[in-house]
């Protein structure tokens, strides 16, 4: 059996993983796929996958081009949502905030440095028309840290994924503002260049077994109610979500990359434009 570690976040995302281990369908191929949740999100598995404390990621694009970008010795394997990611504004249930125009100036809670949290809040002051060097932020680590940072001030405003924040702006500690959604395909799976150099077959058989899982994930008999049980979301509100959510079995288009290295040149947030064959398997 070839052990395989791959890591993601703790979200409805990646249920089709969930599903694939739990019915045995890597064990058939011979992989013990080890799956560990990372709660602190993009900015610590870049961090892992750096320092091969896993072999694969399921992982924002954003975060992972940036990483790489920065010499990260990953490589971006293929897509896996082709459709954007609607980032939730959200300020504490209580907060002076009304509108995204008044947090001008305001500091911004994060997961930490290079996580979506602080990548999406460049985005944001850029579609609001602010100057982006003087964006302030607060480390937070997780969603319960921000949870703390707003109620307590040490944070304005927090961007997260707007269904998973759902159930507390309903439970009334977030209020949500707005969205901003990402300019491109929000997730892909990331591996090590070790890995990859090592492991091609087991890589091909681990594409082709959640390719086949994402390719029929919506067609599935009451996937909404399963999807609302585990995650703790209304019903509604899932289905609201799979309609908007696609995944994808392909390699990310090489104008998506270009486009979202453009951007994040144009944010100052990286110096150096990576060709697309050292960021892309």
């Amino acid at each position: 059996m070839k052990k395989v570690r791959i890591i993601g976040v703790p979200e409805h995302f990646n249920l089709p993983w969930h599903m694939a281990i739990e019915e045995g369908s890597f064990e058939e191929r011979g992989i013990d796929l080890q799956w560990t949740e990372i709660p602190e999100g993009t900015g610590r598995m870049c961090q892992m996958l750096n320092e091969t404390e896993t072999d694969l990621a399921i992982i924002l694009t954003e975060g992972i081009v940036k990483s790489i970008s920065e010499g990260n010795q990953s490589k971006i394997i293929q897509e896996y949502i082709a459709s954007p990611l609607l980032w939730g504004i959200h300020v504490a249930a209580e907060s002076k905030f009304k509108a995204i125009s008044e947090l001008l100036g305001a500091k911004a809670a994060i997961s930490r440095f290079g996580s979506g949290s602080h990548l999406m809040a460049y985005v944001n002051a850029q579609n609001e028309g602010w100057n982006t060097e003087n964006l302030q932020f607060e480390i937070i680590n997780n969603l319960e840290g921000a949870k703390n940072g707003l109620r307590n001030g040490t944070a304005d405003y927090f961007l997260w994924e707007h269904f998973t924040t759902k159930p507390i702006v309903d439970a009334g500690i977030f209020r949500r503002l707005g969205d901003c959604p990402t300019p491109w395909p929000c997730f892909v799976i990331a591996a090590t260049n070790k890995f990859i150099d090592e492991n091609e077959g087991t890589l091909k058989h681990i594409l082709e077994i959640i390719n086949n899982y994402t390719l029929e994930f919506k067609q599935i008999p009451s996937i909404d109610k399963t999807l609302s049980n585990r995650y703790g979301q209304q019903l509604e509100d899932i289905k609201e979500w799979l309609s908007i959510t696609h995944w994808s079995q392909n390699q990310i288009d090489l104008q998506v990359y270009e486009k979202i290295v453009q951007t994040l040149i144009d944010l100052k947030l990286i110096k150096v434009v990576l060709p697309h064959r050292k960021a892309l398997y």
